[in-house]
């Protein structure tokens, strides 16, 4: 069998007052309650983060999401407030936008303003280990064209400062603000990825490492590669999906890269920021960009058509009959977008979106 790389997750959460259904700072009232270890705060104090333990089987990762969230929830609910596992909440309401204590957050504040200010978004970022950073920093290159696909399968952020964005993620866009957002590409090395890094560090626009945001990228810290496309995903489900599909990414282009195969085609930046934009504006409900011809295909044809060409490389690690369901439960239901969306429109009622935000993040 191929080896399991273990898989981690960071799961980024709204806080929401369970009467007006908007943000409200509590997330450190919240963390106060909780043990530090595998929870933390975030930019804004409506934001709160959980981390869990890396896993090799898909099954115990969901165990330890669903073990998260259940502790979030508990710490939530004597407060009055809750938690929602999306890109962005429908309802913000002006108290969300609060910067949290701290050194970091205040120098984010001070260095990007608005950028800052305005970072009422979550995201969810999965971990997979790899040793080898030579190899990995060629892995994720040829991984990145499929990322949209695990972005429209995550899109969950279709409202942006309480309106209807018009995208089915309206989070990537905000994301793509920050100075080093988007692609990877291209390095020939580790040591040429550091090299950018320190130099944009160099530069002033960064302050350190960890605040290299590519959409992929090598960790500044532990042996891992990091997916960052993704939104929040209200069902836990939908997270193992993700990790289940990059890990497969993960493990098939990194043994191409020691067995010397050549990559599919050339990696081309503005084909890979307009296939992200691309999956941003419709997800689930739309066309896709093909990852060998930049191409308009509908995304079930194309989530499809990964799902079929990772098949070996999912039977190797044991993970295609957990991944081919969850894969088609995910198409059978559309994105998140779409479901709030119709939420809100049986009575126009926002709330209505943010009840069923909360009612799938509690879903286990």
């Amino acid at each position: 069998m191929t080896l399991r790389r273990p898989v981690g997750v960071e799961e980024e959460f709204l806080v929401v007052d369970l009467e007006s259904r908007q943000l409200t700072p509590l997330a450190q009232a919240m963390l106060d309650r909780l043990p530090g270890e595998g929870f933390a705060a975030e930019l804004q104090r409506s934001v709160v983060e959980t981390n869990s333990t890396p896993c090799e089987d898909l099954m115990d990762v969901r165990a330890e999401l669903v073990r998260l969230r259940g502790a979030l929830t508990a710490a939530a609910e004597p407060l009055g407030v809750g938690i929602i596992a999306s890109g962005t909440t429908p309802l913000a309401g002006v108290d969300g936008f609060t910067i949290s204590p701290g050194r970091r957050y205040q120098y984010l504040s001070d260095s990007y303003q608005f950028l800052a200010q305005e970072q009422l978004i979550c995201g969810a970022q999965v971990h997979v280990e790899i040793d080898d950073r030579d190899v990995a920093v060629l892995a994720v290159q040829r991984v990145e064209p499929w990322l949209p696909a695990l972005l429209a399968l995550s899109a969950s952020s279709p409202y942006w400062q309480d309106a209807d964005s018009g995208y089915a993620s309206s989070r990537a866009l905000a994301w793509q603000r920050w100075p080093t957002a988007g692609p990877v590409g291209p390095f020939g090395s580790a040591a040429e990825y550091d090299r950018a890094a320190e130099d944009l560090v160099a530069s002033g626009v960064i302050e350190d490492t960890g605040m290299v945001y590519f959409d992929i990228r090598l960790s500044a810290h532990v042996p891992t590669v990091e997916l960052r496309v993704c939104d929040s995903c209200p069902l836990v489900d939908d997270v193992v999906l993700l990790g289940g599909l990059f890990r497969a990414l993960v493990v098939r282009e990194s043994e191409a890269v020691v067995k010397g195969v050549p990559p599919a085609g050339e990696e081309r930046v503005a084909l890979l920021r307009a296939a992200n934009w691309r999956a941003a504006r419709s997800g689930l409900e739309g066309d896709l960009l093909s990852p060998l011809n930049s191409r308009p295909m509908s995304a079930p044809k194309l989530i499809t058509w990964l799902l079929d060409d990772l098949r070996p490389t999912l039977e190797e690690l044991g993970d295609w009959e957990v991944v081919s369901e969850l894969a088609d439960e995910a198409l059978r239901r559309g994105s998140s977008a779409s479901r709030q969306r119709g939420a809100h429109a049986r009575d126009g009622r926002p709330q209505d979106a943010v009840d069923l935000l909360l009612q799938e993040t509690r879903r286990s």
